[in-house]
């Protein structure tokens, strides 16, 4: 069992930059890969990006690649999204994931997960 508790949501003007860390609990975070959903006001989550176990592998949404950045520190128990030049159209909520399974290409779907957090908010103004 995987429990996850996202934080380092907030306020940020367009082009600003944000931190977001998940807390995860569970003897076997270190085997699992995790990741990061977005759901915009009024839709559906959309996947944001993926890291393997190991934290040398990952896999990005076109929408935030070359922005965002995911890594993970096993013996932290932490994984993180380094977010930059944020946009208006990054507001949402924040979600970390996590699987006991890389997927490879199917990395980008919900069904995906099976592990969810309650999420963080992000706001960015322009």
């Amino acid at each position: 069992q995987v429990q996850l508790v996202e934080s380092g949501g907030g306020l940020v003007q367009a082009g600003g930059s944000l931190r977001l860390s998940c807390a995860a609990s569970g003897r076997t975070f270190s085997s699992y890969p995790m990741g990061w959903f977005h759901q915009a006001p009024g839709k559906e989550r959309e996947f944001v990006a993926a890291v393997g176990s190991s934290g040398s592998v990952t896999n990005y949404a076109d929408s935030v690649r070359g922005r965002f950045i995911i890594s993970r520190d096993n013996a932290k128990n932490a994984v993180y999204l380094q977010m930059n030049s944020l946009k208006p159209e990054d507001t949402g909520v924040y979600y970390c994931v996590a699987t006991p399974y890389w997927t490879g290409g199917r990395m980008w779907l919900s069904s995906s997960y099976d592990y969810w957090g309650q999420g963080t908010q992000v706001t960015v103004s322009s």
